[in-house]
């Protein structure tokens, strides 16, 4: 190898849908990996990986992968309740790095224990969430934490076509990573489910209203669903932070975004240049330098746990009808129970009087 050439890894990639394909079309492009080998159950999906990426070998199984097909870093791109399992099979392997999608499984616990393993094992890692590396949303970012809003006050996201778990955690992912020292305090959610929707395997709403608040008071509004009316015309995301000194709109993965504040007061649209290749690509080049490195970073699995927590928090809410304080891991949901606010009470069902609350105990 000459002086100066970057290391090339072999990779492997277990799920070749919408993912894995991502992590394929990164491996490739990033310049830093071989894709030796993907796993997928489906015949269709394995000649598609064939015919597409030449030379790269093919198997029903992750397992016969692992044994056949040894490499430095695996993709772990199957759905998310298979994460653990796969993460844990391949963790038995002599690897350099892992990526695990997300969300990093379709529970916080089972997340909890994927990022556990890996970390036991000081092994670098990446989750490609794309709002994390792209340059419009990291200019949003450092603009936020700059003070040029203000104080962070309201988040709204709206979102149509999508869900809670599967477009969701990118979002309040991205919004995690704004509250810094803030940490959310509670959960909680309404979800529609008439339409019997399900999107890459999950169950999810119809529509549904998400609220995050912070000890702070902060809040953070999600709107998602099959048809959810979004108010900027032409968008099928917007992102609207609200501070104290301003406002920044912007439209999911768009490069573009508006800032109304005290140095634009008529509001100003900026295009960002998008440098660098795609979210996936960038997540693998990060991985790759880790490995170089020799330093394991896990900043980005962290605020996907997160996320995760939220994800989880707000579909428990909506199953049990309450508020999901947190953390998650402490919470027991309550008792069902036939209260039904907006009906006359009738004296007898030992409620508590609303206008002689006690004092809120200290959060």
């Amino acid at each position: 190898m000459g002086k100066g050439m970057a290391t090339t890894y072999s990779a492997t990639v277990v799920g070749a849908g919408m993912g894995g394909k991502g992590s394929m079309k990164g491996l490739v492009e990033s310049g830093r990996y071989r894709l030796l080998g993907v796993a997928d159950w489906s015949q269709e999906a394995r000649n598609w990986v064939e015919q597409t990426y030449p030379g790269t070998r093919t198997f029903s199984s992750h397992g016969e992968m692992f044994q056949q097909c040894p490499s430095d870093v695996v993709c772990v791109s199957t759905w998310p309740p298979t994460h653990l399992e796969v993460t844990r099979d391949a963790l038995e392997r002599q690897l350099k790095g892992i990526l695990v999608e997300k969300p990093l499984s379709d529970t916080h616990r089972d997340g909890a224990a994927i990022l556990e393993a890996i970390r036991e094992r000081n092994l670098p890692m990446v989750v490609p969430h794309g709002l994390l590396v792209l340059d419009h949303s990291l200019e949003i970012r450092d603009l936020v934490h700059g003070g040029a809003i203000g104080d962070l006050q309201l988040v709204e996201i709206q979102c149509r076509g999508w869900d809670i778990i599967n477009a969701g955690i990118h979002w309040l992912n991205f919004i995690a990573t704004l509250l810094k020292s803030d940490p959310a305090e509670f959960v909680m959610a309404n979800c529609d489910t008439t339409s019997r929707t399900y999107r890459d395997s999950m169950q999810v709403e119809t529509l549904g209203l998400t609220c995050v608040q912070t000890r702070s008071g902060l809040r953070v509004l999600m709107n998602t669903g099959d048809y959810t009316r979004i108010s900027e015309p032409g968008e099928g995301v917007l992102f609207r932070l609200v501070g104290s000194a301003g406002v920044i709109e912007f439209y999911g993965w768009a490069s573009r975004y508006k800032i109304m504040n005290a140095a634009n007061p008529d509001g100003t649209t900026v295009e960002v240049e998008s440098k660098g290749g795609a979210s996936h690509q960038r997540h693998l080049t990060n991985l790759a330098e880790q490995i170089d490195n020799g330093e394991a970073d896990y900043t980005v699995a962290e605020s996907s746990l997160t996320a995760l927590e939220w994800v989880e928090a707000a579909y428990i809410s909506a199953r049990h009808q309450c508020a999901v304080n947190l953390p998650l891991s402490e919470f027991t949901p309550p008792e069902a129970h036939d209260w039904d606010p907006g009906r006359p009470y009738s004296g007898e069902d030992g409620g508590r009087n609303g206008r002689k609350l006690p004092e809120e105990p200290n959060r």
